[in-house]
Parts: C-alpha cells; structure tokens; sequence
C-alpha cells in the first residue's frame, strides 16, 4: 500500500513536469514569434515592446523546461528505485531523440545566462548574436523529442498535428521574414557602400547608393539589420538607425565605435554590396499626436532623433535636446545646425554639453528648458538610464503613455 502511494506521487510529480515541458516549450515558441519581424506586428507594436515581451517570455521558458528536465528525472528515478545520474544516463540512452534534447536544453541556458545585463555588459554583440542563434537549433533538435516522447503526443495525432503546424509556421516565419525578403529585397535594391565619413572621434557615417530605395517604404527613425559582403561583416546582421531620412538613391548610418564590427566599418571600401534587414521599429514621426514634439538624444542615440527631424511636416515645432557628457561627443551638428537655421523658427536645438548633476533630466529641468513640453510628444532614443530618467519625468508631468514614444540605444535579443 505504501509503495503503491509513492508510485502515485511520482506519477504525479511526472505529469507536473510534462506540463512544464509544454508550456515551456510553448513561451520559447511564442517568443521566436515575437522576433521574426514580421512588418505587420513590428509596425503595429513596436520593435522595443517586442523585445521586451521576448526578454520576459525567455526566463519563464527556461524555469519552466528545466523544472521539466529535474521533476521528470526525479519521478523515473523513483519509481525505479535508482540514483538520479543512473536513471538520467539511462533516459538518454534509451529514449529517442534524447541526446538532441539534451543539447537543446543546454544551448538554452547559454542564451538564458548571456541575456542577463551583467552578463551582457561583458561580452561583445558579436558573442551574444552567435550564442541567441543557437536559441533556433535548441527550439529545432527538440522537437522530436516532443512529439516521439510526450504522453500528450503519443496516440493523440490532433494533437501532433496542432503542435507540429506550429513548429512549420514558426519555422516559415522566420526563413520568410528574416532570410528570404531580405535577401530578395537586397538582390532588386542593388545597395552598395558609397562613402564613409568620420562624424567625430570613434563615429562615422556609412552613405550607401541603390536604387529604387522607395519600395523599402522605410521612414527616418527606424533601424535595418545590415550585412556588408566583406570578410567580418557578412555572416552577422548588425542593427543599425538611420541617421538621415532615405531618399530615392541613398541610405545612412551613423555608427560609434563599440566593438570589433562597428569599429572596422571605417574601413569598408567604396561598392561594397549591402544587405539589408528591415525597416524595423515604430518610432516614426505618424505616432505624433501634438503639433509639438520634443525630442530627446543622448550621446549616438542623436542619429535616429536627426532622421526623424527630415519626417515632421506642416509646420510642427520641434524642441530637440541634445545630451552629451562632452563637446567633442556633439556628433552631426552642423547638420541640426543648419536644420534649425534654416526651419523658419519650427525647430530649436538645446545642447546640454557635461554631467548630470549640471544637467538633470527630471520633470522641473525639462519643463524649464520647454515650457509646453506636457502637452508635446515626446521621443527620445538614448541609453537605458537616461531613457528611464525622461520616462520618469514625462510621467510626473502627466504626459499619457501614447505621447512617449522611446528607442532603447542598446543590443536585444535574438
């Protein structure tokens, strides 16, 4: 009688983890989606908030597929009487498709660990794409596993069927949005690098010449994923803002230097071919809602804010602020310069040049550089913390969520 309920507890500690597996697996799913790109979500919801709903996603996932992996250990070993190492050498051995599982499981925990800030602080972009690509392979070799193992599958084929259509769409989804029109699109627009300027100290501008540039229907403020066919550049998609409105013939990035890739772009020679993913992001002029917007650019995070400026039309005031903690980091000035000069009073530039003890950015500082700034929209495109701070501030002002609209200027997952 005993041992008959033990048995029932493992068996219940065993569909306890069969459940984990699936809504895990489930979340790491529902998470590739969010990052396919795919144009009509990323216009609708924005790249940041995708991103955002990815990172959040991804823990839960891991939690959840690793609370699998130990219960369903625990619950087999149990009920055979057996060490934990013993029956988990056994399981890989003699179920199908374990093995791949298995790889899967640690590949996911890579992407896990390295998606932590700390960890991502330490490591170049390059390192933390390479690792989030595995995320495909692990979600890919685990699939068998599913489908020949779990009790939900076997004998169920409606239920192989519903779960299998979602592997394919998923898989569609991301060959078609993040391979295929990309490369289609890059073959007919002919992009090719045109001329790179040094802008400042450790900051260039990429100018790129193609044709038909129209049908990329892109828009000052979003970003591409960028591939130069050039040894180092090609495998690895990099974003990148534009830094100016496009035109009919020419595109343009603004990069600075903050690792191996970005800093070797001043080296591309000119008629290098181009490869484009995108536009990505929602942060474009059509969000305004107020006849005045302020803009807010901290350090490179200026360049997507300088695009936008080419957008806003019949007569909107623009008020851009310009934060940096030194002159010499006062990159594209001429050009805000010449825009404010030559806007007939519709644009003004603030340039806040020191630390931010002399410069706050909190609710009473901003209101006293741009007294309507409650009744504007606001944009801002800068580092995470001065992000936070101006969100905070718009808050205390009572400017409503619709009206603030941000561009996080750091690396997101894959």
């Amino acid at each position: 009688m005993r041992k008959s309920g033990i048995s029932s507890v493992y068996a219940v500690v065993a569909s306890v983890s069969r459940l984990a597996a699936l809504t895990g697996t489930f979340f790491a799913v529902v998470g590739i989606f969010l990052i396919a790109r795919i144009p009509w979500v990323e216009r609708g919801v924005g790249h940041d908030r995708l991103v955002t709903w990815h990172r959040k996603l991804g823990p839960w996932s891991l939690y959840l597929i690793g609370a699998h992996v130990l219960f369903i250990v625990v619950s087999s070993a149990g009920q055979d009487g057996v060490m934990l190492a013993v029956e988990m050498w056994r399981m890989v051995n003699s179920m199908a498709w374990m093995w791949p599982a298995l790889a899967g499981f640690i590949l996911m925990v890579m992407a896990g660990v390295t998606s932590y800030k700390k960890a991502r602080a330490k490591m170049s972009y390059e390192t933390w794409w390479i690792i989030h690509i595995y995320t495909y392979i692990a979600i890919a070799v685990s699939f068998m596993h599913q489908v020949l193992n779990g009790q939900m599958f076997v004998g169920h084929p409606l239920n192989r069927l519903y779960w299998t259509s979602l592997y394919v769409l998923m898989a569609v989804c991301v060959i078609y949005y993040r391979f295929g029109i990309p490369l289609w699109r890059s073959l007919q627009l002919n992009l090719v690098v045109d001329k790179v300027v040094v802008e400042g100290p450790g900051v260039i501008s990429v100018i790129m010449k193609g044709r038909n540039l129209h049908k990329l229907a892109a828009e000052g403020g979003q970003f591409f994923g960028w591939r130069f066919l050039t040894r180092g550049h090609f495998l690895m998609s990099h974003p990148y803002s534009l830094s100016a409105a496009p035109t009919e013939n020419f595109l343009r990035v603004t990069v600075k230097d903050l690792g191996d890739h970005s800093r070797s772009l001043a080296f591309l020679k000119r008629g290098t071919r181009v490869f484009v993913e995108g536009p990505y992001g929602a942060f474009t002029a059509g969000r305004a809602t107020r006849p005045h917007v302020v803009m807010v650019g901290g350090g490179v995070g200026i360049t997507p804010i300088r695009a936008l400026m080419d957008e806003f039309k019949n007569g909107v005031q623009l008020e851009v602020i310009y934060r940096v903690s030194r002159k010499e980091d006062l990159v594209l000035k001429e050009e805000l310069d010449y825009l404010q000069a030559n806007s007939g009073g519709t644009i003004r530039v603030h340039y806040l040049v020191g630390s931010r003890k002399n410069h706050p950015m909190d609710a009473k500082a901003l209101e006293e550089l741009v007294p309507r700034i409650a009744d504007s929209d606001i944009y801002i495109c800068g580092p995470g913390p001065l992000v936070e701070t101006v969100k905070k501030a718009a808050e205390d002002l009572g400017v409503p969520k619709n009206r603030f609209h941000d561009e996080a200027f750091a690396f997101h997952s894959e």
